[in-house]
């Protein structure tokens, strides 16, 4: 993985069924390089790789969730993006896919890209310190890594554009009325709420959980699910390729096996 000053950029390891992706750049409020970016993308890899791991957890270390892009590493003209993989977008990870449910662990202030890396992030859990917002327009630029992508897919839409228009910060309370983040915790506690959300995702079967994210993320937008004449992939079509792979699973028995047992499921993930 990338390192900055002998020091990896982001730091990966796995606790049970999770991977915890953890910035890496305390001093610099863990500002994205391309170092950080190339670790967080090949962390999300080695997390989508292994069969063991079902969630993925993403966090900073230090007092800063993410204060968005380095701006020294901008102002000399030099890239942001992961080595070799400009497609993985801001920070590794704002466009990189994977079928595995992501949460950020918000641990604190997450203003600009920090806030577009929870976007990209299925669930978030916020330390009651942690900071979100979007400032881009207050130094004549674009919340270009999500920002004005997922805002309003994920908030009301007035709320959405009061935020990206105003620039202003909103704390962790507000952003959890908003239903931008789905807990708030003492700081201290944000990496434990974050893998205990994990552990309850995780008992659950590997492929109906990749497969739930998955219909559920294709069809925010799109076809009516009542008119399929609408512009779009019919969600109907895509719930029964869906189906299929699920409902033919070895899981899909076992887990009809296990209740009628009264025993915990022994998940293959096929």
């Amino acid at each position: 993985m990338g390192t900055t000053q002998n020091m990896p950029a982001a730091l990966y390891e796995v606790r049970d069924n999770a991977a915890v992706v953890t910035l890496n750049r305390p001093d610099a409020l863990n500002a994205v390089n391309a170092d950080l970016a190339t670790a967080v993308g090949e962390g999300l890899e080695a997390a989508a790789a292994d069969r063991d791991v079902r969630v993925v957890v993403i966090t900073g270390s230090g007092r800063a969730f993410c204060a968005g892009a380095d701006l020294k590493e901008i102002a000399q003209q030099r890239s942001v993006a992961a080595h070799g993989h400009p497609e993985w977008g801001f920070a590794g990870i704002v466009q990189h896919w994977i079928d595995k449910p992501v949460i950020a662990a918000v641990n604190g202030f997450a203003m600009g890209g920090g806030t577009e890396i929870a976007l990209a992030c299925d669930l978030v859990v916020a330390a009651d310190t942690a900071t979100f917002g979007l400032p881009e327009v207050k130094r004549g630029l674009l919340a270009a890594a999500g920002g004005v992508v997922r805002l309003q897919r994920q908030l009301p839409l007035k709320l959405a554009l009061e935020l990206a228009l105003t620039g202003d910060a909103v704390d962790a309370a507000t952003a959890h009325a908003w239903g931008l983040v789905n807990q708030v915790v003492p700081a201290g506690d944000v990496l434990d709420a974050a893998l205990s959300l994990a552990g309850r995702i995780a008992v659950n079967a590997p492929l109906s959980l990749q497969h739930t994210k998955r219909m559920i993320h294709r069809t925010l937008t799109g076809a009516s699910d009542w008119d399929a004449s609408w512009v779009g992939e019919d969600p109907w079509l895509l719930n029964a390729e869906a189906m299929k792979i699920v409902f033919g699973s070895r899981d899909a028995l076992e887990g009809s096996q296990a209740f009628a047992q009264k025993r915990p499921p022994s998940w293959q993930g096929r």
